[in-house]
């Protein structure tokens, strides 16, 4: 199956999830979060904001920031694909992005080179650590810089996503970033020796 038919099956499969299975799979990952021990390590955490179905990542958020980790939402350039990472905090002033999705307003949005830990959105996900996103390819460009990279391989990864969205295999490209791990309503899984997690 190509990538489009796959997105447009997954996106279904993570559509059917009704509001109150969102908030039970939201509560259950961060419990798991929790007891892996996934945000100790990180002092500046890269999230995103939910947008069209995508996991709720707010109960992390909100624990992120309750333990007092720098917490970071992408916001998109005015050209090219490259994210920013701008401060997110309770009194952050908002904005929308050409997408409709919701941007923190910062002065100073860092790289994505200076984030610790960057938890992504996801469409799909397979066995070997390989994410199937929306098909911007704004993360690719994003973390494009690591490829390049012969040992440590800041930020560590970490896709979000309901375990319906995980498949076998999924076609990808050499340009493609496997991640570090996945968390999901009933596991972490991890992908990678390179580092702790």
């Amino acid at each position: 199956m190509n990538k489009s038919a796959l997105r447009r099956q997954l996106k279904s499969a993570r559509n059917a999830y009704s509001p109150a299975a969102r908030r039970k799979a939201a509560r259950a990952s961060l419990r798991l979060a929790l007891r892996h021990g996934l945000l100790l390590r990180a002092r500046r955490i890269g999230v995103y904001l939910p947008h069209g179905g995508e996991f709720d990542a707010q109960f992390l958020i909100t624990q992120i920031q309750l333990m007092r980790r720098e917490c970071y939402a992408p916001v998109l350039p005015q050209r090219g694909r490259v994210l920013r990472f701008a401060r997110l905090a309770r009194d952050t002033r908002m904005t929308r992005n050409r997408f409709g999705i919701a941007e923190p307003v910062d002065a100073r949005p860092l790289r994505a080179r200076q984030l610790d830990l960057l938890l992504l959105p996801l469409v799909g996900f397979d066995h070997q650590g390989f994410r199937l996103g929306m098909g911007g390819g704004f993360y690719d460009a994003t973390l494009a810089f690591m490829r390049h990279r012969r040992s440590w391989r800041k930020p560590r990864l970490v896709g979000i996503a309901y375990e319906c969205q995980q498949v076998e295999s999924l076609p990808h490209d050499p340009w493609d970033m496997p991640l570090d791990a996945v968390l999901t309503e009933r596991q972490l899984y991890r992908y990678t020796s390179r580092q702790a997690l």
